[in-house]
Formats: structure tokens, C-alpha cells, sequence
């Protein structure tokens, strides 16, 4: 995803209770690859605690 396209909040991100963004399948989709963060809603799978792809 280019820093260009504007993200949008509902679509590519929401604010948690505690205040965080976090991103959402549709933004890591749109990105293209797997930023091996263990990001809440990665739709490649990626396991911080073993640090491999689920699926």
C-alpha cells in the first residue's frame, strides 16, 4: 500500500478501547505482505510467538 491512498476508519482500521489503531485483514490485503508484527487480524497467518505463517 502506497502512503499516497488515504486509509479509511471502519475499512482498513478502527480505534480500540485502549486507544490503538489497529489495522484491519482488508488493510493488510491491500498492503500486500506480511509485516511480521503478529498484527491482530493478519489474514497470512504469521505467529509472533513462533515466528512462522499458519497458513
Amino acid at each position: 500500500m502506497q502512503n499516497t491512498e488515504k486509509q479509511i476508519e471502519g475499512e482498513d482500521f478502527y480505534i480500540t478501547p485502549e486507544g490503538y489503531k489497529c489495522f484491519t485483514e482488508k488493510h493488510h490485503l491491500k498492503r500486500g505482505y506480511c509485516c511480521k508484527s503478529g498484527c491482530r487480524h493478519c489474514p497470512y497467518g504469521f505467529d509472533k510467538k513462533t515466528g512462522t505463517n499458519k497458513k
